[in-house]
């Protein structure tokens, strides 16, 4: 295996903190989703029962709240089997869910999961080396 010190000095820069980047738009891009669209989310899983015991306090306790909020929305719409079975989320509601809403957290999931494979596969390399 190649040592990381032989790779071009541009391409190590990017191999080992792109993830550091795509973590902080991902933060990013959370926190304009539980200010721009946390109430149409709210809405739209009214019936569930996170929404339920949640509601009333999403978005009102702070900036790591509001990420670790929208990262279990984001869950539950996107791996919305697991949570259907928990019992944490209505069905019709997922079948109702707006399609755009659906797309920004799936974009949102799908940036976490790259972000941190990525890093932990810098990790290997980083330790291989």
């Amino acid at each position: 295996m190649t040592s990381i010190d032989t790779w071009s000095p541009w391409v190590a820069i990017f191999v080992t903190g792109g993830p550091i980047i795509l973590g902080v738009v991902s933060t990013a891009y959370t926190l304009y989703l539980s200010h721009r669209h946390l109430d149409a989310m709210k809405e739209a899983l009214k019936n569930s029962r996170y929404i339920y015991l949640w509601g009333p306090s999403l978005g009102r306790r702070g900036v790591i709240w509001s990420l670790l909020e929208i990262a279990k929305i984001a869950g539950m719409v996107t791996w919305s089997k697991a949570y259907i079975r928990t019992g944490d989320v209505n069905p019709v509601d997922l079948e109702n869910f707006p399609p755009y809403l659906k797309r920004l957290l799936f974009i949102d999931a799908a940036m976490k999961i790259v972000g941190f494979s990525w890093i932990i596969i810098v990790g290997v390399l980083l330790k291989l080396k």
